[in-house]
């Protein structure tokens, strides 16, 4: 049960004055008993005296920060549950408090009512010694380095990714990732793979849509040497890469339903044989799938095993959509332009607040991967300046009046959706030449693409530098 209010000490720390002031005056309105903490280190102090039942911690504060209190006090989070508020929204921060025992996580500036809410919680679920401790994992010195990737956010969605994904940090169980195409599924695997006790083991990828199944099944599994026409020598499949680590088997909607029954008894037995042998080989891995597809609706279809689906389903992360945390978008444009920024060196890229409303309100069908590729574009094609929403499209047309905008398109025209593709493309990669006055490298490097690749489109498309 919980402690009557009037018998509760609250530890209010955080160097911020005034958000000490309106969190102590929001608790003792509510009948706690508050103590509060300009730095760690009185932080560190007040815990240690042993009449706090509750903190309220900021991550970043002088001399002693938030994680590193966590870390040196993670005996006391059994009696002494931590709520963390922090103004920073990364998948690091959250992953790594609640890691390290944090009970949950709330972002500045934070809604009163919802800190409220976190702290009755907290201290009903107090007793629950077992849930608290399964949420700390074991101190290590490395820090998760997502700062170069586009898995930002401080959405409820988003927030809640995190926190599952530090949930599973002492565990191995199986694990699929929902989610549209580009909204990160492959940028979850990398983090729980980086959270879990196998971090310093290999994390090895496969796409099962990029092959066929007789390709799929020698990438997953080797094979003997003359298992097959070309098979000159013996070669060791994905699963033994991974042995010790991590497989994340992307698109595993796609899987042949004959490679579905090879891989369930991967995860029964942990076990296989090579193609075209015989001796079975052992593998000791965590298995971490994503999928765009519907899978339940795939069994129902005999197109997905049933079986294999509860298998890989032990712990299920879905990852939103962008038009479902519009919230985060102007996070993540800011966080996008930063790194274009710093790799290009333009020191003057910045976006408008009139572009960030534009990003705000765009569907986003292809969600954080075509917020990329539309502010990648408009960066090349302001040569690295502020970007305003004139500069800003979507790579791709989504309806007639975005087709208006492509030169020689009419709406109502009826072309095909492959000739309005292309047309896009040669504009798009047309613009990206003129931008770098014809030099081929930088050009390519702008659009994300090979040397090779552009001079084949280039010569797709007939461009030429009319100068």
């Amino acid at each position: 049960m919980t402690p009557s209010r009037d018998k509760v000490t609250i530890l209010v720390a955080d160097d911020d004055p005034t958000i000490r002031t309106n969190l102590t005056l929001l608790l003792r309105s509510e009948g706690y008993r508050v103590v509060e903490a300009a730095d760690g280190r009185q932080a560190a102090e007040q815990l240690g005296a042993g009449a706090v039942a509750l903190a309220l911690l900021d991550l970043k504060m002088p001399q002693y920060t938030g994680l590193e209190l966590l870390r040196d006090h993670q005996d006391q989070l059994e009696e002494t549950p931590v709520i963390v508020i922090t103004a920073y929204g990364g998948s690091q921060a959250a992953i790594e408090a609640m890691k390290l025992g944090a009970f949950d996580y709330i972002t500045k500036p934070f809604d009163l009512d919802e800190v409220l809410f976190t702290v009755r919680r907290a201290l009903t679920q107090q007793s629950l010694i077992a849930q608290v401790r399964a949420l700390a994992a074991p101190e290590r010195n490395e820090v998760l380095d997502g700062a170069d990737e586009e898995f930002v956010g401080r959405t409820p969605a988003m927030l809640q990714v995190f926190k599952t994904i530090g949930r599973l940090a002492t565990t191995q169980e199986a694990v699929l990732i929902l989610g549209e195409s580009g909204t990160g599924k492959e940028l979850v695997a990398n983090a729980i793979h980086a959270s879990s006790q196998r971090v310093g083991r290999p994390c090895v990828k496969v796409n099962c849509a990029a092959l066929s199944p007789t390709l799929l099944e020698s990438e997953l599994f080797g094979h003997e040497r003359g298992a097959f026409t070309g098979a000159v020598a013996q070669r060791i499949g994905r699963f033994e890469q991974a042995h010790g680590g991590t497989i994340f088997l992307d698109e595993i909607g796609d899987l042949d339903i004959d490679l579905q029954a090879k891989l369930l008894r991967v995860l029964q037995t942990g076990q296989f044989e090579r193609v075209g042998g015989n001796a079975l080989v052992k593998t000791d891995v965590r298995v971490i799938s994503a999928t765009n597809r519907d899978l339940a609706a795939w069994i129902v279809e005999e197109r997905f095993r049933e079986d294999l689906f509860y298998r890989l389903n032990v712990v299920t992360i879905e990852v939103p959509p962008l038009r479902e945390r519009r919230d985060d978008i102007p996070l993540l444009a800011e966080h996008i332009v930063r790194r274009l920024a710093s790799k290009y060196q333009w020191p003057q890229l910045a976006l408008s607040p009139g572009a960030v409303d534009w990003l705000v309100q765009r569907p986003w069908p292809g969600n954080v991967r075509e917020l990329q590729n539309v502010l990648a574009s408009a960066a090349t094609l302001t040569r690295g300046r502020l970007i305003l929403a004139d500069d800003l499209r979507p790579v791709v047309p989504r309806d007639a009046g975005a087709a208006n905008d492509v030169p020689g398109m009419e709406a109502g025209a009826g072309l095909p959706l492959k000739e309005i593709l292309a047309e896009t493309e040669r504009r798009v990669i047309a613009q990206a030449l003129e931008q770098a006055n014809w030099n081929r490298t930088r050009a390519a490097r702008a659009l994300g693409i090979s040397r090779r690749q552009l001079f084949d489109k280039i010569r797709q498309y007939a461009l030429s530098d009319t100068k």
